[in-house]
Order: C-alpha cells, then sequence, then structure tokens
C-alpha cells in the first residue's frame, strides 16, 4: 500500500485543493476558545474588526453594514422586495386573570402575591391589543441595537419604563435556572412543589407535547382553594397563582395556552420571590421576543403585550392612546390608558409612522409620576439582562433623548455573552453599579424639557447605519400624491414634492429639524399644514452634481384641431387634392 503523507493524501497521487468546509473547519480549530477568557463579561467588546465579514447590499438596507448585520433575513427587506406578510397574532391573556382574582376568601394568598411585588400584574393588564400597531412597530425593531429605528433616531423600552408601567421590582437577583427540563424532571417538580399526582402530571404534560402545563389545568386544580383549607394546600396555591400569573403576564409564550415548568422553580421558597429582578427579566424576555417576530416566516408574538402597548402610548399619545380620566398618579401607568383597536391596516400604520415628527413624541412621559416612583439609578446600567437563558444587551446610551439629555453618537453594541455562563452574568449583574453610565457618557441635557435634541452630526450617522426609514418616507409621500386623485390641491400637491425631494436629497433643512429642534412645535408642521409656494425650483433649473436627476414634467398635451369640413368635389381645390391623394396611395403599392 502507497504510503501516505502529512496532510492525509497517498504519496504519488495529484494533491486535491481542500473544500470550503474543510477550510473553514480549520479556521474553526485556530480560534481561541471563549471560556478561556473569563473577564469578557465584564468588559464587553464595543469594537469590533471591521474585516471580520463582508456583507452585500440589500435594498432597502443600510449603507453601512457594521451594525445591522442581520437585515437581509429582517422583514423590512422583504417588505422593500414586495413580499408581504399579515399583521402579526397576538398572544394577550389580559382576560385569563380575571377567571382567578383573589378575594377576601383568599387573603393568605394575596399576601404572599404583594411580598413577591408582582401584585400589580394582576389589574394592569390589557384585554385587548391592536394587531397593525404591534406588528408595524415590531418591524421598526433591530436585534443588533435592541431598539426601535424611528424616522427620527432609536428609541427603546427601558428598565425605567418597566418600573412606572408595571410598578414591578427592577433590581434584585437575576433570574436563572437549568438550561432545560425534560418531561420527566417537570413531572417530578409538579409533584413536588404543587403536590399532584404522578398521574396528573404526566398527563397534563402529554397534552401539551412539552415540559408544561396548561393554563386551565392549574386554573380547574387551585382556584377552589381558599383560607379555610390546610396549610400544605395554600402554599400549593400560593405557587399555582403566581406560576399562571407569570405565565399569563411576564413570560407569555406562543403556546397561548400553556406556561414552562421551569418557572416553578423560582417559587420555591416563597419568602424569596420578592428578591428578584422580574422586569429585568421581563424586559429581557420582550427582547428576545421581537426579535423573533423580526423574521419573516413568524406569524406570532408573545412576551408581555401590555407592556409594548403601554409604551407606545407613553411615547405616541397624539397619534394612537386614548387616556382614562379616572386615573390617580399612584397606580401602574399601564392603567392610565384604556385600549383600544385601531381599525387601520398595517400599511396605514406604516405610513403614519414614515410621517411621524420629533415634536410628535413624549421624551419624558413620567414627570408627573416621578413623585409617587422616582427614575430609578439602574434605568442607566449598561450591560446584559437576562432570563433564564435568554441573554440579551441593554443600551441607555442609545436612547440618551428618553432620559432628557442631548442625543450622541453612541458605541457599536456589544455581543452578549452565552447563555451558559451565568455564573459570571450574575456576578456582572449584582455590580450593575459599576456599569451605569457616569455623568460624562450622558452628556448635557436638553435646553428644553421633552425637546429630543441631538448633536448635528447625529442623524448624519443614523441615516447611513440604518435602513432607509427616510426614502421609506418620500415613497409614502409620493404614494399620497399618485392615488391622490383629483380631489387633493395643487399645494398639496406641489408641498408633497418639496418633501419627498428634500428626504431623498438628505438637504441641510431636512437634517437640521431633526437634530435641533425647536422648542415651538409649529416648525414641525406636517405636510398638509406648511406653506406652500409656487410650482419647486428644483424642477427646472439643472441639477449639481450631488444632487439626484430633476423632476420631468410633462407639457399639458396639445389641443386637437377639429376637422375640417368635406370640400366640394366639383370645385378645383378637391381634384388637386384627390389627384395628389391618388399619386401617393399607387406610389406606395409600385413600391411594394
Amino acid at each position: 500500500m502507497p504510503p501516505r503523507t502529512r496532510g492525509g493524501y497517498t504519496s504519488g497521487a495529484p494533491r486535491r485543493r481542500p473544500t470550503g468546509l474543510e477550510r473553514r473547519r480549520r479556521v474553526q480549530l485556530r480560534e481561541v476558545d471563549p471560556a478561556a477568557d473569563p473577564d469578557s463579561v465584564e468588559h464587553p467588546q464595543h469594537d469590533r474588526d471591521e474585516t471580520e465579514e463582508v456583507f452585500e447590499g440589500a435594498p432597502g438596507g443600510p449603507i453601512d453594514r457594521c451594525i445591522l448585520r442581520s437585515f437581509d433575513k429582517h422583514i423590512v427587506a422583504k417588505i422593500w422586495l414586495g413580499q408581504d406578510r399579515a399583521p402579526l397574532k397576538l398572544v394577550n391573556h389580559g382576560a385569563k386573570l380575571q377567571l382567578w382574582e383573589l378575594d377576601m376568601e383568599r387573603s393568605r394568598i394575596y399576601e404572599t402575591v404583594h411580598r413577591s411585588g408582582l401584585a400589580s400584574l394582576t389589574s394592569c393588564s390589557h384585554r385587548v391589543a391592536s394587531r397593525p400597531m404591534l406588528s408595524a412597530f415590531c418591524e421598526r425593531w433591530q436585534p443588533e441595537t435592541t431598539t426601535f429605528h424611528m424616522p427620527f433616531g432609536d428609541m427603546t423600552i427601558t428598565l425605567d419604563d418597566v418600573a412606572s408601567i408595571l410598578h414591578i421590582p427592577v433590581t434584585g437577583s437575576m433570574i436563572s435556572f437549568s438550561q432545560s427540563l425534560h418531561v420527566d424532571d417537570a413531572n417530578a417538580l409538579l409533584v413536588e412543589l404543587l403536590g399532584t399526582t404522578d398521574v396528573e402530571a404526566s398527563r397534563d404534560t402529554e397534552h401539551c407535547r412539552s415540559p408544561s402545563v396548561r393554563l386551565l389545568w392549574l386554573r380547574d386544580h387551585f382556584s377552589t382553594i381558599t383560607d379555610a383549607s390546610s396549610d400544605d394546600d395554600i402554599v400549593f396555591a400560593t405557587r399555582a397563582f403566581l406560576l399562571h400569573l407569570v405565565g399569563c403576564t411576564l413570560f407569555a409564550d406562543k403556546s397561548a395556552t400553556s406556561v414552562a415548568v421551569v418557572y416553578l422553580e423560582l417559587f420555591r421558597d416563597l419568602s424569596m420571590v420578592g428578591s428578584y429582578a422580574w422586569g429585568a427579566a421581563c424586559l429581557a424576555y420582550l427582547y428576545r421576543q421581537l426579535t423573533t417576530a423580526t423574521r419573516f416566516e413568524v406569524r406570532q408574538l408573545g412576551g408581555y403585550l401590555t407592556l409594548l402597548q403601554a409604551w407606545i402610548y407613553e411615547h405616541f399619545p397624539e397619534m394612537f392612546s386614548s387616556p382614562d380620566m379616572s386615573y390617580t398618579e399612584s397606580r401602574p401607568r399601564a392603567l392610565r390608558w384604556r385600549p383600544q383597536v385601531i381599525p387601520d391596516c398595517s400599511q396605514s400604520v406604516r405610513e403614519r409612522l414614515d410621517r411621524l415628527q420629533i415634536s410628535e413624541v413624549c421624551w419624558e412621559p413620567y414627570v408627573d409620576h416621578r413623585a409617587e416612583h422616582p427614575l430609578p439609578d439602574i434605568a442607566w446600567y449598561s450591560g446584559c439582562i437576562k432570563c433564564g437563558q435568554v441573554v440579551e444587551p441593554y443600551h441607555p446610551e442609545r436612547v440618551l433623548r428618553q432620559f432628557g439629555y442631548i442625543q450622541t453618537i453612541p458605541p457599536r453594541p456589544f455581543t452578549p455573552p452565552r447563555p451558559d455562563r451565568s455564573i459570571l452574568l450574575e456576578q456582572y449583574w449584582e455590580r450593575w453599579t459599576d456599569h451605569v453610565l457616569i455623568d460624562q457618557s450622558r452628556g448635557r441635557r436638553c435646553q428644553y424639557s421633552g425637546s429630543g435634541e441631538s448633536v448635528p452630526e447625529y442623524m448624519a450617522w443614523y441615516d447611513r447605519i440604518s435602513h432607509h426609514i427616510r426614502a421609506a418616507r418620500a415613497l409614502t409621500l409620493l404614494r399620497h400624491v399618485i392615488f391622490g386623485g383629483r380631489e387633493q390641491s395643487v399645494d398639496v400637491f406641489w408641498g408633497a414634492l418639496n418633501e419627498a425631494h428634500g428626504i431623498l436629497a438628505g438637504s441641510d433643512e431636512t437634517s437640521a429639524s431633526h437634530s435641533t429642534p425647536s422648542p415651538a412645535p409649529a416648525s414641525h408642521s406636517t405636510p398638509s399644514s406648511r406653506p406652500f409656494f409656487s410650482p419647486p425650483t428644483f424642477v427646472y433649473p439643472p441639477p449639481a452634481s450631488d444632487d439626484p436627476p430633476p423632476l420631468i414634467v410633462p407639457p399639458p398635451p396639445a389641443a386637437v384641431a377639429p376637422p375640417a369640413p368635406a370640400a366640394d368635389p366639383s370645385s378645383p381645390a378637391a381634384d388637386c387634392t384627390a389627384s395628389t391623394t391618388v399619386y401617393v396611395r399607387s406610389k406606395r403599392k409600385k413600391k411594394t
């Protein structure tokens, strides 16, 4: 047998070029094991090598792909290609919470729930949720930055929003549990902590086809227990109620009927339930649900939708909200609004967001709420938040305007570490005071409260790293011009063309209106309210080298002359015309 060489090839045989898979395997073997660097969690890497990956452009994608690296898989990329999807199916359990209420006969259960810090969830959940509105906002979510990309910059749900809207604790121990539960382990946990039989537990987990238990099963078995029951039954019912509560609110999954048994481990010691950072876990879980829903093939949205919907009402009150006049500031902010179903379609909500101005945003909605609920210091924490195996980055430096500060260009977002490094993540979270934004990183406060100011170079940077939001806004304006019909005025027509030209050309006036807004709201008027003039000047003169091609205005159609009366055959002119016509026809016939 001929000897083999070091590379594994037969001596004397022609060498074969390695395949792409073999080359990638060699590169992976040369890479350093991330587990050998225990300090990577303590110091998240904001800067990456610009040449580590090369991306090809996508229609509607950002000019600079250094941040939105997965844009090709985003729903927005599909929409630009004409592949739309129906509004997302929402998982909302607001009505189910009223099927298991804690009255005076269950005061012992309510006392434990109140000490856990989750009692406000029993009353602040919205019964209905708007599919077009939440679907449109989900399309603006970017997983890399964990923010909504609006026409004027980033916005996101912060820990301050969670604490103010829900009144649940955002500080405490990080919620961690085992990576996954086997069905047999889930059955054993139900028998130990809920006092059920193994047959009942196995029957329900088999019905769910997963280590989960139905919400209906929890209500049927434990909702009838009162203070007159035994102490063990009250403890079992309290754990079942808390599991039912978080399954309907904080950790609502896409099954829409069940809750994972793994959360039951958090209620083993009922005296320690109030020591967890439930708000941070809820926010991390909602971040992950929004990230999943940005994929084109996904048709459902989970998580606590009351938090998302109330956040939209708080920051965009003029567009979607309907306030409750009986609200008092001592209650959670989620109860301030009366949820309503928007009859518009998703495209209509998209266009409303495309036309959104800075003056229409309420950047600091909790000013009147600070007396009852001050701004928590942990809202300035910059790092990772976790819920079990879900780890998401949290970047307050990207949304400084929501804290009343002038928005600057933020550092590049860091990639969260692996969930299996839970010990390092917990240590990082426990020392959150060492990882808050210092005063130098926060910058200067806005000159006017709620003005949403930013540095002059912010919008130019944002237009490069974000997808073509301003171009989509221009297309929306042009769509209204094209399909407006004869009812629209000439001023609206030319005004829409002027604004679309300013957006596509990136004029200084448009950028300045986003970066340094005036305190007077009249400076940010909509296209229909601003003063219009005669046809724009950019149509006629030759454009500069950097300007887009001029708009060609077709001339009005020429008037059609009426047909000439028939000539008299007996006149000489008629003879001349007839002879000429006969000659031409005969000449054409000869040529053919």
